[in-house]
């Protein structure tokens, strides 16, 4: 991990019995003109002739029509790969590049008027994060995003708004998404905020999807991300301008279970922070080991190669499906794992009628009575003092035997 970076990697060889593994340093970033004469490569923009027999690939309709603008990424998440498949200097096509092939999609006939994505690894990135990045590389001991931005983060997208600007203004063109990420800590940083209004004015579909990936700070330090604040500060800017210019549109997150550092206290603080903003994900990521990562180093070793220091692992099974359904505890699938935890922590204060409860408490049913899913529907108060009004506690007009009901 501390040998990818073009400038200062050092070539690297490791003995196992009579065979060496060698790494190599990766090669200089590709420059403007050279990533230009890649994508002037005359593509197909499809998929293979023989997926024909197969009825195609569907999932070409989310990427025929997208722009590729940059590659590689410094925000040096401690679970991505990318670092090792495009590095954390970010270089980028030129306008004219992207432009030319944005015509080139209006002439489809294929072509809604909808352009995707323009974006990469993170959509936001067109230059360096710093200045001395092209000529002396990445700081070894210090990340450009996490914790917290470098004071030297040249936090610019003044670029990146004029090629959207452009794209938007090709006769044949009604929209132009972004579906990548934002790195909505890097956003924060520009001192402009033009662009953040660009992008709520014209470039999301509905949703708009961000990576804040957990709550807790030791388990955000060991992701490489930043503390929860910084994105709790960007969807209120993000709300308020939604309301400013008259749009619904809603932020996803990005959340993972079972990284590690995290404990089934750190899930349950989670749900927590969940069920305090209103709204529950439909889908999680759950944690695997990626090879070459950071995050697989700790999965396996149980340290931090960074600093050494021992880090938790939830590694059963069933510790990992109890992380991942606390970020779900409505689903009533989840309920017996959600349980489980709580009564496993302590936490059966969780348990209750309070907004910050997770769970209701069962109904008790009487012993020899079949269970109340299964019983007919009976009159009577609820055994709970509080309980919300349900099918089971209405009571219903019977009438009697041998007479109408009226």
């Amino acid at each position: 991990y501390g040998n990818c970076d073009p400038f200062t990697a050092k070539r690297l060889a490791e003995s196992y019995g009579h065979v060496y593994v060698v790494q190599n340093p990766p090669q200089k970033p590709l420059t403007t003109e050279e990533m230009d004469a890649v994508y002037a490569l005359p593509y197909c923009r499809t998929y293979h002739p023989s997926y024909e027999k197969a009825g195609g690939v569907p999932a070409i309709a989310e990427v025929k029509f997208s722009l590729v603008s940059n590659r590689g990424c410094f925000g040096a998440c401690s679970f991505c790969a990318l670092t090792f498949h495009q590095g954390r200097i970010v270089q980028t096509r030129s306008h004219e590049s992207i432009l030319t092939e944005a015509e080139q999609m209006v002439r489809d006939p294929d072509f809604k008027g909808y352009i995707h994505d323009v974006g990469g690894p993170t959509a936001d990135f067109r230059y360096p994060s710093c200045k001395k990045q092209l000529k002396h590389g990445l700081c070894k001991h210090r990340d450009c995003l996490a914790p917290t931005p470098c004071p030297n983060l040249d936090a610019d997208h003044s670029d990146y708004l004029t090629l959207l600007r452009k794209l938007r203004a090709i006769p044949g063109v009604k929209k132009v998404f972004i579906r990548s990420g934002i790195r909505f800590d890097y956003l924060l940083k520009d001192p402009k905020g033009e662009f953040f209004a660009d992008l709520v004015k014209y470039h999301i579909s509905g949703q708009l999807k961000v990576a804040p990936e957990h709550c807790v700070d030791h388990v955000l330090d060991a992701m490489g991300k930043p503390h929860i604040g910084a994105y709790e500060k960007f969807r209120d800017k993000y709300q308020r301008l939604n309301q400013k210019y008259g749009k619904k549109q809603f932020l996803v997150p990005y959340l993972m279970s079972s990284h590690p550092g995290s404990t089934l206290g750190d899930a349950i603080a989670m749900a927590q922070w969940i069920n305090r903003t209103g709204r529950q994900p439909e889908q999680v990521q759950d944690f695997y080991p990626t090879p070459g990562t950071l995050s697989t180093c700790m999965y396996y070793t149980g340290l931090d190669p960074r600093t050494l220091e021992p880090v938790y692992i939830p590694k059963s099974a069933h510790e990992k499906a109890m992380q991942r359904a606390l970020l779900q505890w409505k689903r009533p699938d989840k309920r017996p794992l959600v349980e489980e935890a709580l009564h496993r922590t302590g936490r059966t204060d969780l348990i209750g009628y309070g907004p910050q409860c997770l769970l209701r408490p069962e109904r008790p049913h009487r012993e020899g009575h079949p269970a109340p899913a299964k019983a007919p529907q009976r009159a009577g108060k609820s055994h709970a003092k509080g309980a919300p009004s349900s099918p089971r506690n209405r009571q219903k007009p019977s009438g009697r035997p041998g007479k109408k009901r009226r």
